[in-house]
């Protein structure tokens, strides 16, 4: 699509997929961002996110009704980016308040090894078992980012640096949390990318939090030959919901298409304490949501 609209000039097909991208973003700053923002759910990975041994891990903590939460993410860590470098926070901050008292069950997959270098995930050990989402403020230098900062960790979740842990995760693995769980995602220090898919489920009949689209059912305790009604789901592009349209899979691919700021009603949520240009689009959006 950049290359069609004339926004960059060599495809690099010949790159590998750990390095395509990042040459394609020294043409076009924020190509990483846009891939980010892609509002259509792809086959490949509505066949992971209802995998029955994910869904099985999901049962045993939600029980037998599970909805996949309509928060997925495809993560395209280029190295060197401050637009993959997520600050510390808790999901449940990206959301409605209504739903904290629902347990969401985030699936983290790495698509390539995740290591220290190259920005795996870390996590603060025991801070959701306040049950509490912290205040938190928004947002961490030139993102959409909310952020928590280490005095309301030790304050409101009682942790801090002796709690963290480091979860390096090789390529095929899953890291299992919570929506309650402090958690980051540091700089990528590598020279190569490191890509990532989080998926999320939760009981079905319990809020979501969530003002874009609804959960997706995707197990019925009741009814073991349910099937999964993806057609409505997937084929709603939450991107063109997020730029005033109706979801249509192909959003009018004029100069809004290629913005690569991100704003949504979770900067409503917090205190802006550091505008930027995010926030600043925040005005101009009555729609958004893509989160770290």
């Amino acid at each position: 699509k950049l290359y069609t609209a004339g926004k960059i000039k060599d495809l690099h097909q010949s790159a590998p997929v750990e390095k395509r991208l990042w040459h394609i973003e020294q043409q076009f700053k924020g190509a990483s961002v846009l891939l980010h923002k892609e509002g259509i759910l792809p086959k490949a990975y509505q066949n992971l996110w209802s995998d029955e041994r994910l869904l099985n891990v999901a049962e045993q903590f939600i029980g037998p009704n599970i909805s996949g939460h309509p928060v997925w993410n495809l993560r395209p860590k280029t190295p060197s980016n401050e637009q993959a470098t997520v600050p510390w926070h808790q999901d449940n901050a990206y959301l409605d308040p209504d739903c904290i008292d629902t347990l969401q069950v985030t699936a983290w997959i790495p698509l390539v090894d995740a290591t220290l270098e190259n920005g795996c995930m870390q996590v603060l050990r025991g801070g959701h078992r306040a049950g509490l989402t912290a205040t938190h403020t928004c947002c961490a230098g030139d993102t959409w980012y909310v952020e928590v900062g280490a005095d309301e960790l030790e304050k409101s979740l009682g942790v801090g640096e002796k709690d963290v842990v480091v979860c390096e995760v090789p390529r095929g693995g899953v890291l299992f949390m919570n929506n309650a769980i402090p958690h980051r995602s540091t700089e990528n220090l590598s020279d190569k990318i490191r890509w990532s898919l989080d998926l999320r489920w939760q009981d079905t009949h319990k809020p979501h939090g969530f003002f874009l689209k609804d959960c997706i059912e995707m197990r019925r305790g009741a009814d073991p030959n349910f099937q999964i009604p993806w057609e409505a789901f997937a084929g709603v592009n939450r991107t063109s919901l997020q730029m005033g349209g109706k979801g249509q899979v192909a959003p009018k691919m004029d100069e809004r298409y290629f913005d690569t700021s991100i704003a949504g009603p979770w900067m409503k949520r917090w205190e802006i304490t550091h505008p930027n240009r995010h926030t600043a689009a925040l005005a101009l959006e009555d729609l958004g949501w893509h989160k770290a």
